[in-house]
């Protein structure tokens, strides 16, 4: 059974930044692409970022492009989110999912993953 643990998630202030972590376990954590998705209170849970099983390729939202970096260190079957100059509307809690599907690339689409971590909160507020 895949599980997968994030950590990271914190209370700061708008500007700052922040790292993001999630550890898997149960399979080959390096044949799968991985992802991040947030969920804000009273809101859909909508994709961040995304990354291919060998970290060549990487997908990010609209709303995060430019500030929030995605990588994996598939050595140690994790996969990390660096967010910067971080903003209110960033507050959410933040899931790590990992795909079902062998070599496949960084996708936008929920479905494509079908294992989901705990969540992590993380609040930006002044």
């Amino acid at each position: 059974q895949v599980q997968l643990v994030e950590s990271g998630g914190g209370l700061l202030q708008p500007g700052g930044s922040l790292r993001l972590s999630c550890v898997a376990s149960g399979r080959a954590f390096s044949l799968y692409a991985m992802a991040w998705f947030r969920q804000a209170p009273g809101k859909e849970r909508e994709f961040v970022a995304a990354i291919n099983w060998n970290g060549g390729r990487t997908y990010f939202a609209d709303s995060v492009k430019g500030r929030f970096t995605i990588s994996r260190d598939n050595a140690k079957n994790s996969v990390y989110l660096q967010m910067n100059s971080l903003k209110p509307e960033d507050t959410a809690i933040y899931y790590c999912a990992a795909a079902d599907r062998a070599f496949g690339g960084p996708s936008a689409l929920k479905d494509e993953y079908v294992y989901w971590g705990q969540g992590t909160q993380v609040t930006v507020s002044s």
